[in-house]
């Protein structure tokens, strides 16, 4: 079991990290392990007459481990039926048949696919009176000391750590509580609940008390998006200010991770620090640029001291004098800035980050909403254009969700106005119109479209995506609607990638055969629909890589106007003038529905276009500072090998 894995941290990198953690190549993986240990915990309990008491989490952190849970009883006979669970946190108000209640979440994801009793399950009530709420919350409590506490308890981590809904400040001793939500916990939640006005500002959670109580805490975290809290939780201080890092005192917790989730971890981030390692052209790369970037000096700059003091004294004793390994770097670095992205033709380039030939390269741009081309890679993506490429773009998903309601209701009164203006009778466009009024005036908070209002929706980011790609000066026979079939489902809980989404992603890359391929590599929520797009390019990869054209097609990844990659990642870095940084302003101007407000704004307030300008010239500033040409903006890529 966990216990006993090797890839914990052992005695001596436990300099830097308070709590065991375990790190696995990916989600699937870790949540297998998991689920493993309850089902041991659930058969050592059945053997001794006993109940096994859980503490379950919801969020997106342990839906894989309830699938695996529910495959266990299906297919291995685990038995629930002396399971009895206590759920950490319900929104407040909720009412339990809402698409966004932890009941429902608990019932559709587990409760209902297994043989726990339904008086064994318990979710905090989302519908009591707020005079309600003590004497229940205190005897949430009690129920669980009546059964001797709780065996193992779930958790996932949020943005500012918060454990349950135990927010930023909460004390060690909290307890079982109505609590106010944080604005980063509304926001991240803001998408479930079709924008920020729509989400609960309270909820009910177990408090701290309770869960450093529990006998065992396994806590999930996956993704890059929770790199930064994991290492605060397990390697800073403890704090109120982190609650999760509450549990470096708990005498068995786990922090159970994937790949991306340890990526700030000392251990993997610098891993010198800890051990003696092999020292890679990668590792060299990582370590040298992040001393450079720490003590603000160009590459050039570095001393022997600066890497002696720095623990790098290793790196100078098998590569050094500093001077030679700053060289090295400098020209690697300088030789990822290409200004033609496609390939410069008739030249060397055997330093450019792509081949000269063909000169003219067919290229598939891959845009998992409508808008992901022009604000994630909006300069190269002209710049091919404009050097002569024959450059397709392929837009995954519709967008549909990400259109508020009065600009679904503006587009349909357009149509009766159209219609009404050039004499057009349509009984049926008439018909969508007031089926769809009648529809969005009535409705409920979160409650799911109706397929029409969809279809208006997506078809408002068809046109967008239309006129950005004509900006660029795209004709139509290159720009192409896949629609896939895994993103229409009108919530945003998606369904996972099927058989369909990959052949559609086959079709397209067999009918163009391209040179290049760019795809969209943010992997920071690795259940979000990125992610699934990724998947469905990689597993098209795959099937299609025993075609001799496949043989000539490189796949480039970007990434989106929330992050770039890391320094020591990027491998194509294309520069941008003043001029081109306001052509690619104007470009995402097109997505006239998603500026000025857009519903899914996430944690930061500026728009997309605001987004990417300052994203691109942070990674300008950063070439500048390292000591190389000084740019406007750059976009940045990293090439996947297949």
């Amino acid at each position: 079991m966990l216990k006993s894995k090797i890839d914990k941290a052992t005695g001596f990198e436990k300099r830097f990290e308070n709590i065991n953690t375990v790190v696995f190549e990916n989600s699937t993986d870790a949540s297998k392990e998991v689920a493993q240990e309850i089902a041991a915990l659930i058969r050592e309990k059945q053997n001794e007459g006993k109940p096994c008491v859980l503490g379950l989490a919801t969020g997106s952190s342990p839906k894989g481990l309830y699938a695996e849970l529910v495959r266990l009883h299906k297919e291995e006979g685990l038995s629930f039926k002396n399971v009895i669970s206590f759920n950490l946190d319900e929104y407040y108000p909720m009412e339990p048949n809402s698409i966004n209640s932890y009941v429902r979440f608990m019932k559709e994801l587990l409760f209902d696919h297994v043989d726990i009793l339904p008086e064994n399950a318990h979710v905090p009530d989302g519908l009591l009176t707020k005079e309600q709420i003590a004497d229940y919350c205190a005897e949430y409590e009690a129920k669980i000391e009546a059964l001797g506490g709780i065996d193992l308890q779930i958790l996932g981590i949020g943005g500012n750590g918060h454990i349950g809904f135990n927010e930023s400040g909460s004390l060690q001793n909290s307890k079982t509580r109505l609590v106010a939500l944080d604005h980063i916990t509304r926001v991240a939640a803001s998408k479930d609940f079709f924008g920020l006005n729509n989400t609960p500002r309270t909820a009910i959670t177990l408090g701290v008390k309770k869960i450093m109580e529990a006998k065992r805490v396994i806590l999930l975290a996956w993704g890059e998006g929770k790199a930064n809290v994991v290492k605060k939780s397990v390697e800073d201080e403890i704090t109120n200010r982190v609650p999760a890092s509450f549990l470096q005192e708990h005498d068995d917790a786990v922090f159970v991770l994937d790949k991306e989730a340890s990526s700030k971890l000392t251990r993997v981030n610098s891993p010198w620090l800890v051990e003696k390692v092999v020292w890679t052209d990668k590792l060299t790369r990582k370590a040298v640029l992040g001393l450079a970037l720490k003590l603000k000096k160009p590459i050039l700059m570095l001393t022997d001291a600066d890497y002696i003091e720095n623990g790098m004294s290793d790196l100078l004793a098998d590569s050094g004098p500093a001077y030679d390994i700053n060289i090295k770097i400098f020209n690697k670095l300088q030789n990822t800035i290409t200004g033609w992205p496609g390939g410069k033709p008739n030249a060397d380039d055997a330093n450019r980050p792509e081949r000269a030939e063909p000169a003219k390269k067919r290229v598939l741009i891959f845009s998992p909403h409508p808008d992901d081309d022009i604000i994630s890679m909006g300069g190269t993506f002209m710049r091919l254009q404009e050097q002569g490429h024959e450059v397709h773009v392929a837009y995954q998903t519709s967008g549909n969700i990400a259109v508020a309601d009065d600009e679904a209701l503006r587009f349909a009164s357009f149509v009766i106005d159209y219609n009404e203006k050039f004499g057009i009778k349509s009984p049926e466009a008439d018909a969508i119109y007031e089926k769809a009024v009648d529809f969005l005036k009535n409705k409920k908070n979160s409650e799911i479209d109706i397929p029409e209002v969809r279809y208006i929706k997506g078809l408002i980011r068809k046109g967008e995506a239309r006129a950005t790609s004509h900006f660029v000066g795209l004709p139509d026979e290159q720009i192409h609607f896949m629609e896939l079939p895994f993103y229409e489902t009108g919530t945003i809980e998606k369904k996972p990638i099927g058989a369909e989404d990959i052949r559609l992603t086959v079709d397209l890359i067999e009918k163009i055969k391209p040179h290049q391929i760019y795809a969209a590599g943010d992997l920071a929520d690795p259940h979000g629909t990125h992610k699934v797009c990724l998947d469905a390019i990689f597993e098209a990869v795959k099937v299609l890589k025993p075609k001799e054209f496949m043989n000539d097609c490189w796949l480039w990844l970007y990434r989106g106007a929330w992050q770039e990659w890391g320094i020591d990642e990027v491998e194509m870095a294309v520069p941008m003038s003043p001029d081109q940084v306001l052509a690619k302003r104007h470009g995402i101007f097109k997505h006239q529905s998603q500026k000025d407000g857009v519903v899914f704004q996430g944690t930061d307030a500026r728009e997309f276009w605001q987004r990417a300008e300052d994203r691109n010239r942070e990674t300008a500033a950063l070439y500048q500072q390292l000591g190389l040409a000084t740019y406007a903006a750059m976009e940045a890529f990293v090439r996947w090998h297949y």
